[in-house]
This record gives structure tokens, sequence and C-alpha cells, in this order.
């Protein structure tokens, strides 16, 4: 699917808001959603019924212009195939919306399509598999609509879908009313989802933003991130920081181990599924699972809304703003660290950062990968060979400086765009450096011009 491109002046958001479902509409809502999931089991077994037939032939010695004829998998392509047979496969298809259907029909062509481009190398990421059925109690819950009566009620505590009807929100919609209203913002679509026993829908919404410049435009800020301190800046913010520049991390998962270790421990005395043996979970067990899902949707808003409050300050207040290139996926792979730094959210923060910054009209560099923000004295520029990571304040044996490292990686970073700014040149300028795309990288640790006594301890450099 082509991606939607908002007019100059114009950006793309989302709205959500939370559902107070009757038991009817609940039932409606998991009809269309199990119409979607309907609609895409059909177009991958439709799609790669052709694969293991000509896979069946070639096995048999029978020649390439004699295969069965490729079956394409384009929206459009489906979509027509589905409106021929709809009437015999799916009698019933009347009950649900058509775009319960074209939602299934679009996820097969995305699925197809992105297990082609990383089949030939050409999307970013780990490597994709062939497209598979959705099982009906594994899958998300999920339907999107485009066209009809998409619709914020003037009461700004209902909303209008097609074939659903008026649906009353949990909250107000007043947000979104007021921007519709004074002609700043258009629907372009809503989704309605199922998550932790909580019906939600989100809005697309084409919105005309007029977001106040940063403060201080002028001002360059290095954000280091951490475990001890989600975040450490290269200068104090008020409101944002404490007095000298650290941002604690509320360890929102870990103030929760005790209760879920509880609740989990719950679960485990009852009856749950088994696939070996296909047991059925009890109505015990549901409970007590429902329980556990809550706390876990109820840490990861914790941690959204905290990460939406930082970056919202920070793009406020600087008109520049520099991070690292941080390979997350890499560091989950330690064990000891892996909870921690998911519960941290780097990945996040950078990508929220990256469209406020551009509200604001501020910018956001990417510094290096192997940029040695750590090791380098922020003061005299003196590099070291080695820091471990246990070691917490850098101290430099040529000025004497004593600093926390965090802090001082943080410094480096803003004094990088600043010294690049002045040369005109520079990785840190580029918004999507290399090894940004999830792939491993092949590049290596460059030497670097360093005074001080670890300018002697010859560095490694590729062959």
């Amino acid at each position: 699917m082509r991606k939607y491109t908002a007019p100059p002046g114009w950006t793309v958001a989302a709205y959500r808001f939370a559902l107070d479902a009757t038991p009817r509409q609940e039932r409606d809502l998991l009809s269309h959603c199990g119409a979607a999931r309907f609609a895409y089991n059909w177009a991958v077994s439709w799609v790669r019924a052709t694969w293991d037939q000509r896979l069946a032939e070639t096995s048999y010695g029978i020649s390439e212009q004699e295969l069965t004829p490729w079956r394409p998998w384009s929206l459009v392509a489906l979509r027509k195939q589905w409106n021929q047979i709809k009437d015999e496969l799916a009698p019933w298809w009347g009950e649900n919306s058509k775009e319960s259907y074209n939602t299934g029909l679009a996820g097969a062509a995305a699925a197809f399509d992105n297990y082609k481009m990383s089949k030939n190398g050409s999307r970013a990421g780990a490597r994709m598999g062939k497209p598979k059925r959705k099982r009906k109690h594994g899958s998300a819950l999920s339907c999107r609509f485009t066209t009809g009566t998409i619709r914020v009620e003037p009461d700004r505590h209902h909303i209008t879908l097609p074939r659903l009807g008026t649906l009353k929100t949990h909250e107000s919609t007043r947000k979104l009313a007021r921007r519709i209203e004074a002609g700043t913002a258009r629907i372009l679509s809503a989704t309605v989802s199922h998550r932790a026993e909580r019906w939600l829908v989100s809005f697309q919404v084409e919105v005309r933003r007029s977001d106040p410049p940063p403060t201080d435009p002028s001002a360059t800020i290095g954000v280091d991130l951490g475990i001890s301190h989600l975040a450490v800046l290269s200068q104090p913010i008020a409101g944002v920081s404490d007095a000298e520049g650290f941002v604690a991390n509320s360890r929102h998962l870990d103030q929760a181990q005790k209760r879920l270790r509880r609740l989990s421990r719950r679960c485990s005395r009852r009856q749950g599924p088994d696939k070996r043996t296909r047991t059925k979970p009890s109505a015990r067990w549901q409970r007590a699972n429902r329980a556990r899902n809550h706390l876990h949707q109820r840490v990861a808003n914790l941690r959204l809304d905290g990460l939406h409050k930082l970056t919202t300050g920070l793009t406020q207040h600087a008109g520049t703003l520099v991070v690292e290139n941080l390979n997350v996926a890499g560091m989950l792979k330690n064990r000891r660290l892996a909870r921690h730094i998911a519960d941290a959210g780097w990945g996040t923060l950078r990508r929220l950062l990256e469209y406020k910054t551009g509200w604001r009209g501020g910018t956001l560099h990417v510094a290096d990968r192997w940029f040695a923000s750590s090791k380098t004295c922020s003061d005299c520029g003196a590099v070291k060979a080695k820091l471990p990571l246990r070691v917490r304040v850098f101290r430099c044996e040529e000025c004497g400086l004593a600093l926390d490292r965090d802090l001082n990686a943080a410094r480096n970073l803003a004094q990088l765009v600043t010294e690049l700014s002045e040369s005109g040149t520079g990785v840190a300028g580029d918004p999507t450096p290399a090894g940004a795309n999830g792939r491993p990288s092949r590049h290596k640790t460059r030497p670097r011009r360093a005074v001080g006594v670890d300018a002697s301890i010859p560095q490694r450099t590729s062959a």
C-alpha cells in the first residue's frame, strides 16, 4: 500500500479514545474484527496455494513455462477476486461493513509486500517469513474504516462508525472536536481495536498544526539515555530535569514486579491453554489472565505517558537536540539488562522526538553509533581507550576533570553538533545515519586524534 502524504502545512496525527460499548455493540465489534480475520486468511490461502502448487510441479520436473501462473496479491486484485466468490464463500458477508473485509485484504497485501521486500533485501529489519493464517484466539482484534459515516458527535461523548452506529466514548473527544469545528483537522480513517479487555478507537487525522517555536531556538542540548537515569541533559531544563540535568527513571515495570509475580503465580495454579493436548483454558484462568494483562497495560500506559511528557518538555525548550544512535536490539540480548532497557523505552523516546521537533521547527541530530561520547573528555577532548560500564564517574588524566559519565556524554553530544555546524560536515547532521535500519552494522571503531595519557595506546583499525 502506498503511504499517505499530507499536503504542505498539514501533518497526520492520531487521536485514540476508549469506548464504553454495550454488550450488543461488543458483539458487533467482534463480528467485524472476525470478518477482517476471515478475509485475511482467505487471501493468504488463495495466494499461497499457487506457491505450493508450483513447488510440487517443480519437483515433478515440469518446465518453467508450463507451471501454474502466479496469483497477484495486490489489494486491487484481491478485492476483485473476493467480490467474485464472497457470495459462495461467505454468504453472511452482508452482516458486516465492507470495510471489515477490506481491512483483512489490505493486511494480506501488505504482508506479502513486506515478505517480498525482506527477501530481496530492500526492507530493513529482521528477515520475514511467508505470511501465515491468523488464529481465532491468538491474533489481535482490529478493523479499519476508511469510507462511510465517520464522525465525532457534537456532544463530544459519542462517535459514529459505519454499520456500528453511535458508540459512547469513555472520555471526552473535545480535543479532536475543537479542531474539526475550527477547520484545522479532517478525519481520514478510524480503527477499532481490542486491548486488555478494552475497546479503543483511533482516528487518523490530517491536522494543520501551528505549534509555537521553542522558547530557546538557539539552545543545543545533548540527551544521553540510560537506566539509572532515564536521560541526562547537557544543561538542565526547569520542569523537565533536576538542577544538574538528570531525568529520573520511574521504572514502572520494576515497581509492578511484586504484583506481577503474584498474578503470574495465580495463573500458573489454574488450568491454562495447552496447544499440544488441545486443552482449553478454564474460566478461572481467563479471569486471572485478564488481571495480569490489565497490569501490563497499565505499566505500558504509564511508561508512554512519561515519555510523552519528557519529549514535549525537551522540544518546547530547545531548538536543537542531539541523541545517540543506540543499537537497542543488540542491547536487549544482554540478559542482565534486557528488562531494564525495555522498560526505559529508548526507541519510543527517539521516535517521539523525531516528529515533535518537526512540529515546532526544531532539529533532531543523531550522532554516529561509533562516536565515543562516554570515553571522550568534554573539557579537553582526551579519549580513553577503555571505560567499563561499572565506572560511573569519568576522570580525565589530562585535565583532571571528574564528572558523571552520563553527564559527560551528554555534553559531548551537544559539542559535537556545535563543532560540525562550524565545519559544515559530519555524520551528526544526518537524521538517518548508517546502521539505523536495524541490521548489524559493518563499521569498526575508527581511530580518533586524542591528547593525554591514553593517546599513546594503539587503537584497532579495520583491515
